[in-house]
This record gives C-alpha cells, sequence and structure tokens, in this order.
C-alpha cells in the first residue's frame, strides 16, 4: 500500500509539471506566427476541406485550454486563444482537433468507442467517489457496496485509456496534414510536434493516476491494509 501511495504522490507532482511545461510551451509558440497568417480557425476550416468534410462546424468557446471536438453535434470547438490566434500553437490545437473530426469521418474504431462509453463513464464518474467513500466506511458489514464502486472507477480508467489511441492519433493526423500542406515547416513544425506531444502527455499522467488508484481501492477490497 505504501508504494501505491507513492506512486500516487509522484504522478501528482509528475501532473504538475507535465501541466506547467505544457503552459511554458503554448506561451512560447503562440508568440512565432504561422507564416500564411491564417487564424485557427481559418487552419480548422483547410484541414477539414482537404478531407472532404463539410458537415462540421467550427465554433469558438471560452476558456482556455478547451478546445475539443464534439462528435455529437459535429462541431470542432476551439478556444478564443485558438480561434482567432495566428500562431503556431493554435495552428497545432486547430489541427488536432480537426484530426477528431477525421477520425469521425473514417469510423476510426477507438474514437468510436470513446464515444460509446461517454454515456456510462458521464453517470459512473457523477457518482463513484460517494459509492467509493461509503464502500470503504461500510467494508466489513456491505463490501459488496465497495466492489459496485471499483466496477464504476474501472469504467473510467478504461475510458482514459481509450483516450490515449484517440489523442496520439489526431496528433499524428495533425501533424501529417500540417507537413504535407506545407502550413508549417521547420523550426515551426518543429515546435507544434512539440506542444502537441506535451498535451497528450497530459492524458498519460491521468490515466496511469486513474489505474494507480483503482489498484488502491482493489487492494483495500481485498483487505491488503497496512
Amino acid at each position: 500500500m505504501t508504494l501505491i501511495w507513492i506512486a500516487l504522490i509522484a504522478l501528482m507532482v509528475g501532473g504538475f509539471i507535465v501541466q506547467g511545461i505544457l503552459r511554458s510551451r503554448m506561451a512560447k509558440y503562440s508568440r512565432y506566427p504561422t507564416p500564411g497568417g491564417l487564424s485557427g480557425a481559418e487552419m480548422a476550416q483547410r484541414m477539414l476541406h482537404d478531407y472532404g468534410i463539410y458537415d462540421v462546424k467550427i465554433t469558438s468557446v471560452p476558456g482556455f485550454l478547451t478546445d475539443h471536438y464534439n462528435p455529437v453535434n459535429k462541431t470542432v470547438n476551439l478556444s478564443p486563444e485558438v480561434y482567432n490566434g495566428r500562431s503556431v500553437m493554435a495552428a497545432a490545437i486547430a489541427a488536432h482537433e480537426c484530426g477528431h473530426a477525421v477520425q469521425h469521418a473514417q469510423a476510426y474504431q477507438w474514437l468510436t468507442l470513446r464515444s460509446q462509453l461517454v454515456p456510462v463513464v458521464s453517470f459512473s464518474s457523477r457518482i463513484v467517489m460517494w459509492v467509493l467513500l461509503a464502500g470503504i466506511l461500510m467494508l466489513n458489514v456491505f463490501p459488496q457496496l465497495l466492489l459496485f464502486g471499483i466496477i464504476l472507477f474501472a469504467l473510467t480508467t478504461l475510458f482514459s485509456f481509450i483516450t490515449l489511441p484517440v489523442e496520439f492519433d489526431a496528433s499524428r493526423r495533425a501533424l501529417a496534414w500540417i507537413s504535407q500542406r506545407g502550413v508549417l515547416a521547420g523550426r515551426e513544425y518543429d515546435m507544434a510536434k512539440d506542444g502537441l506531444k506535451w498535451a497528450a502527455m497530459t492524458y498519460v499522467i491521468a490515466a496511469l493516476a486513474s489505474l494507480t488508484t483503482l489498484i488502491y481501492y482493489i487492494l483495500i477490497y481485498l483487505g491488503r491494509r497496512n
């Protein structure tokens, strides 16, 4: 159990470090303009059209790092800094989110599986911590409640790991398009690649933290507490 706590603390610290590096990289690469001077929204539109996608709407949503693709209503949602930005980082993020739209259009299996799990995970994430807490408190009289909480948490852990290939593949598609179209080259391309790498690392840390936490609850259920 001690090793689990050490791993959780290490992942927590690692998460803060990765987030810090990501924000630093984004701030730095946002100061470099794209050679063509296109905004993130214009970049997204061009990429979608290059893939023959015309039924996806590009919108601006408030907040920082709120960029995402919604397969339900087919929208690429970009934060103001990305939607209006004309920087290397804006181009990379916009292309990444369009990578998800391309995945959707091509029925990418990991995105399809992830989308199917969204309703279940959305429900479980709302109640899982309460179920786990109650399960721990009632472990000696009603251990099945903790087992139910573990199953719910396992679903969220599975979801976080399924997210990994989805995110890495979207970045791969984005960088391939950026290279093929000559949107960014040389130093600017390397910046885009580096920025997307650190963004992907946040998902890796989250998945590992979720797995470690799941193991912690499993050990409690099995009675292996120090």
